[in-house]
């Protein structure tokens, strides 16, 4: 199991691209009676959690938190010599699982999105992975459901034997979920985004040559600027306040 760094409050794994994919396939074909929560965290969710104190105890709480963006790995490199993070793409490691899993017996289920997006999803994912088992799939309304509709919802999972749910809500909503999830049943809980628009087709992924460069989130601001100019302009504002306070605290290390 990968140990933890703080930045910013919040307790990242430390793990790399592989490492990552073998862990989280370890434990969805390991024997649980408890639910594994697993995030994906870039500067925005570092910043909502800075300001939200019951954001961050589900975070910090979580089996794994993956560091999503390449700014959270660069500002790691500033503030601590070693250890260091090393990003893990959430869309590029849920096509990577998909992958690894064709030939064994890891059961998926996908909640979220639209339900016409979780269908092409669903189709394309059946094309590319063919051996790839997808035990379910489900697009609850956007509105909180009821305690009637999640119990209805968890049930559906749990009769399905999935083993891996893969969440698609967006940030924060998709991380309550999942916790949520891990909670009540005996499943691997996963908070993966804008991997299910991408792997669907409805939306454009960024360049390879950008993620290097730690520029992706420009392109997705350019695609989508009435939707994101805000979340990027708080995000990363209040990334770089997260770090800076930790730095005046002290709060170096791993934890």
């Amino acid at each position: 199991m990968s140990g933890k760094l703080l930045l910013g409050s919040v307790k990242f794994t430390i793990s790399t691209p592989s490492d990552a994919i073998q862990d989280l396939l370890g434990v969805a074909a390991a024997s649980r009676s408890e639910g594994i929560a697993v995030h994906f965290a870039n500067a925005y969710t570092v910043a909502l959690a800075r300001k939200d104190r019951a954001y961050r105890q589900l975070l910090n709480a979580a089996t794994f938190v993956f560091p999503d963006g390449r700014p959270v790995a660069w500002m790691s490199r500033l503030m601590h010599r070693s250890p260091q993070l090393r990003q893990v793409r959430g869309p590029q490691l849920f096509k990577d699982v998909f992958a690894a899993s064709q030939h064994g017996t890891i059961r998926h289920y996908l909640l979220g999105s639209t339900p016409e997006v979780i269908e092409k999803l669903a189709s394309n994912l059946t094309r590319d992975y063919p051996g790839a088992t997808i035990v379910g799939q489900n697009s609850p309304p956007f509105r909180p459901l009821t305690d009637e509709e999640l119990a209805v919802q968890d049930d559906a999972i749990q009769s399905s034997g999935a083993d891996i749910v893969w969440v698609g809500l967006g940030t924060p909503k998709q991380d309550l979920e999942v916790s949520r999830l891990a909670k009540s049943l005996p499943i691997v809980a996963v908070a993966i985004g804008a991997a299910f628009d991408f792997s669907a087709g409805t939306k454009r992924e960024a360049p390879a040559w950008l993620s290097p460069l730690g520029l992706e989130w420009t392109f997705r601001l350019i695609t989508e600027p009435r939707r994101l100019w805000r979340r990027y302009l708080f995000g990363n504002v209040g990334f770089i306040l997260a770090c800076l306070e930790q730095f005046r605290l002290g709060a170096r290390g791993k934890n």
